[in-house]
């Protein structure tokens, strides 16, 4: 048995470039009620990404949205127009793949957006040293984003940042209560964490960290691996396009394919035909017989320079001159 507390950090003020969240953290903190007006050792602090974007300095001047969504993709997964405009699921420069490319344009001043951290899983590892080294606290540090799920409506917050916790519970091996044995189960914890957070915290609110008490068990020291332990390999993707874009795709490369037999093909009849009339001429020595694939006459007598005597044609059909 164990407790879990979720509870948000208030008082924290617009974040500007530059600023040092460690201390903005836990200087609204202090201002709290006990017993939320400090971190206890194994807590976890989610983290929303968008006062690290503030802080790392990622808001850019976009007088248009879609322009900076095209600038943050590497893949687009699947788009679709409707009545409010084009959704775009691309694959973002930090791997993620998300609506948007996770360009975010509200809270954000006019005619500007904000990007998602260069680095999530670098800017959790800055901020969880930053907080272990002020308060002496072995703490974990999730940083936390907005996405909708492939089967599911509405939207969660999932991890896109992580560092002093394992991100997966790996049950692989283990036994449940039944004793059967678990062979694909792995909780995706940092994701969960997460989510759980986004109760208490919220854009709409102005609550963008929250702290999870409870789950020490999966606190650990920082390590160069983080949330990007969550992304699928492309390997194992089962659903790496959308419906219009595998179609596209395998139209195009059906396309290609077919072409390209198609020109094989050609060349095969261009060939075969070549080589008949070729005999044919050579056959009757005509000089003026000669069909769009002669070339002419190569002396005096008159003999075709295409096809061979008769009697003697090519081991295998071949071009013209053979």
């Amino acid at each position: 048995m164990f407790d879990l507390h979720v509870f948000p950090v208030t008082g924290i003020d617009e974040i500007v470039a530059g600023a040092d969240l460690a201390s903005v953290i836990l200087g609204a903190m202090r201002a709290m009620d006990a017993p939320y007006s400090t971190l206890q050792d194994g807590d976890i602090l989610a983290v929303t990404s968008k006062i690290v974007s503030k802080a790392e300095g990622r808001v850019i001047p976009a007088a248009d949205r879609e322009d900076a969504i095209t600038a943050e993709t590497v893949r687009v997964v699947a788009s679709r127009q409707h009545a409010g405009g084009l959704t775009r699921i691309v694959e973002n420069r930090q791997g993620l793949v998300m609506a948007a490319a996770g360009v975010d344009a509200s809270n954000s001043p006019e005619n500007t957006v904000l990007l998602l951290p260069a680095d999530p899983d670098a800017s959790a590892r800055e901020l969880c040293a930053a907080i272990r080294e002020r308060t002496g606290l072995r703490v974990g540090v999730v940083l936390t984003d907005t996405a909708g799920r492939a089967w599911r409506e509405g939207q969660t917050d999932i991890a896109i940042g992580a560092a002093g916790l394992a991100v997966l519970d790996d049950l692989r091996g283990t036994t449940d209560a039944s004793g059967r044995r678990l062979d694909v189960t792995v909780a995706a914890v940092a994701d969960e964490i997460a989510a759980a957070a986004d109760l208490v915290k919220g854009k709409a609110r102005g609550l963008p960290v929250a702290v999870v008490r409870g789950l020490d068990r999966f606190v650990e020291e920082i390590g160069e691996s983080g949330a990007r332990q969550l992304q699928r390999p492309a390997a194992s993707d089962m659903f790496r396009l959308g419906t219009a874009e595998a179609h596209a795709e395998g139209y195009d490369e059906g396309f290609d394919a077919g072409f390209a037999e198609g020109k094989l093909a050609g060349f095969a009849d261009g060939q075969a035909s070549g080589f008949a009339e070729g005999v044919a001429v050579g056959r009757t020595g005509g000089h003026d017989a000669a069909g769009p694939g002669r070339r002419g006459h190569d002396d005096d007598r008159g003999r075709p320079a295409i096809g061979r005597p008769e009697g003697h044609p090519p081991a295998s059909p071949g071009p013209a001159g053979s």
